[in-house]
């Protein structure tokens, strides 16, 4: 009978080992399924975040079509800079100007560099002011394109519009 007790406590001790291996095991996999979706969400966030930058420089195109549409003329133009004349909320005459001096596009109001209108966080690539005059009006065909200093890929974003200055027609 002591044999048979001794040949059950070995298959006891055997079967701890291998349930311990196995138990290893299936965290070392588990961790290692939870690790991969913590970087997948990693890289997901940070598109988004990049994404989320280059949406928010639509605002830049969208001030100067703000401007370009309350002009009354073009004072100067050239593919990196507009100058425009217009006024301002009491009827005085005032000029309004956009400069690219890479990587940014500076707004001047009257003479006065009221700052860049693109955060730290983008890089204005290019930037082009064309003149379109027809026999009904002037219009300014701006060409802007943008990238995120966040993304390892350098992908760049291009916004088109074309404004017509008010009081061209």
């Amino acid at each position: 009978m002591k044999i048979i007790k001794l040949k059950i406590k070995n298959f006891k001790k055997g079967y701890a080992i291998l349930e311990l291996l196995f138990y290893i095991s299936f965290f070392t996999v588990l961790a290692l399924v939870v690790i991969n979706a913590m970087i997948a969400m990693a890289k997901s966030f940070r598109e988004t975040a990049i994404y989320a930058e280059l949406d928010q420089s639509a605002n830049i195109m969208e001030r100067m079509s703000r401007e370009i549409r309350q002009a009354n003329s073009i004072s100067s133009i050239s593919p990196t800079n507009l100058i425009l004349n217009t006024k301002d909320e009491d009827d005085n005459d005032k000029t309004v100007e956009f400069k690219f001096v890479s990587p940014n596009i500076q707004f001047w109001n009257d003479g006065s560099n009221v700052g860049d209108l693109n955060s730290p966080k983008i890089i204005v690539t290019g930037l082009t002011f064309t003149e379109i005059t027809t026999a009904k009006g002037k219009a300014v065909k701006i060409v802007l394109s943008i990238r995120s200093v966040n993304d390892s890929l350098s992908r760049t974003v291009d916004f088109y519009d074309t404004i017509v200055l008010r009081g061209s027609y």
